[in-house]
């Protein structure tokens, strides 16, 4: 090896090309652009503050493009900026199927022009209709909405999938989803928690699911074993109307159900993504009618109190029971309107939480989900309610936050 090369100092800066230089390799090349003139790390910084669909595109203007927009790096570097934006809103359509997925990039304020897109699923073939079961990093986990498998991988952006195994199923179930990501070993796992009867009991004709087990299946490392493995029962009954288990520290998080023998009042259970242990977490209040969400990365509660009121819990410190603040209180006639739907949709729309706390937006501003129809915006400075309408909105849908990415289950973030 030569010595120059061998004694160069390895954080040695990037030479700079000046003026003359640049004209003289465009002389030599015509179809060199800018993108192979400017140092890697210039390049990457700049991909990272694109939103995902213009980062997409990008790959389609050249071969240099192309080959950029494959950097290892940039999916992590990506990410941390995605993180950190407003968020993405999927919207699963359940009207006439559930089988189409829209998106839009949405900031809260001049919002009003942007369009809703649909997104294609390449897996349309083999699962016609399907739920979603969490978004995590970008991805986001689908399974048949009638048998609950096949289960899919799916980043709506770069359209990679990826079929998960087949699980064991029994005659009679009901099935609980998680999906998460463990930082700790760079490891995405799919939790499936079915309640299931026992011929027996099907025999005699027994309501109920009394007999459970918890199933666990690892993503995205060399090693992992690529099947579902089986943890026993879990000794909590869990609501089985929760749209998706929330992630915050490494841990799904689940609401129990009401009336359960184990849990008489529904309180918050935990499964740690590492240890795979159920632990449960302490409420910040004494009532049943929560549903669960993420504020700035904490574990968040939003209590119904009726007539029109809502609180938001956040837990400031995981696990800290006296770090739950107060941090919204919300009331006004808004919340006890009903919603303007076809009366079709409005059956379907029943069962549905009357208000469902999305996310915080970075103006402040609290994003909710209204009846599974429609978006509403809140000003806690002003307290004021405003409906967001966007272009090319479905009719019903479910509304999940998803942070675009070019992430997928071998990339470590």
């Amino acid at each position: 090896m030569d010595s120059s090369i061998q004694n160069e100092p390895r954080n040695k800066k990037p030479k700079l090309i000046d003026e003359e230089e640049k004209e003289e390799i465009l002389i030599e090349n015509p179809l060199c652009n800018g993108f192979d003139i400017l140092p890697r790390d210039v390049l990457l910084d700049i991909l990272t503050r694109l939103p995902i669909s213009s980062l997409i595109q990008f790959r389609f203007v050249c071969k240099s493009c192309d080959m950029l927009s494959r950097d290892p790096e940039l999916p992590r570097m990506h990410h941390q900026v995605a993180d950190r934006a407003d968020p993405i809103l999927v919207f699963h359509c359940d009207y006439p199927i559930r089988n189409q997925l829209y998106f839009v990039g949405y900031g809260g304020d001049h919002s009003g022009n942007k369009i809703v897109r649909k997104i294609s699923t390449p897996f349309c073939g083999s699962m016609p209709e399907f739920n979603v079961m969490g978004s995590c990093n970008g991805l986001l986990c689908l399974s048949d909405s009638l048998y609950g498998e096949p289960v899919y991988l799916f980043n709506p952006f770069t359209r990679n999938h990826l079929e998960l195994p087949k699980p064991r199923q029994f005659q009679d179930q009901e099935v609980v989803f998680g999906f998460g990501f463990n930082p700790v070993t760079n490891e995405y796992k799919v939790v499936r928690i079915v309640y299931y009867r026992t011929p027996r009991r099907l025999i005699r004709n027994y309501r109920g699911y009394p007999t459970s087990e918890v199933q666990v299946l690892t993503i995205g490392q060399p090693n992992s074993d690529n099947v579902w493995r089986c943890l026993g029962k879990v000794p909590y009954q869990l609501d089985r109307q929760a749209k998706e288990a929330v992630v915050v520290n490494g841990r799904l998080h689940w609401v129990s159900r009401l009336g359960g023998r184990r849990l008489p009042g529904r309180t918050i259970v935990s499964f740690d993504l590492e240890d795979e242990k159920f632990k449960l977490v302490t409420k910040p209040v004494n009532r049943s009618n929560y549903h669960l969400a993420v504020i700035d990365g904490c574990l968040a509660v939003a209590v119904s109190c009726g007539y029109g009121k809502l609180e938001i819990w956040v837990m400031k410190e995981y696990d800290v029971k006296d770090s739950w603040t107060k941090q919204f209180d919300i009331h006004g006639a808004y919340l006890a309107k009903v919603p303007s739907h076809d009366y079709r949709i409005w059956r379907e729309a029943m069962n549905e939480k009357m208000v469902r706390v999305l996310c915080v937006l970075k103006n402040g501003e609290i994003l909710m989900e209204y009846r599974g129809g429609r978006l509403v915006k809140y000003d806690p400075k002003w307290k004021e309610f405003k409906d967001v309408v966007l272009h090319g909105m479905p009719k019903l849908f479910q509304t999940f936050v998803h942070a675009g990415t070019l992430n997928w289950t071998h990339t470590l973030i």
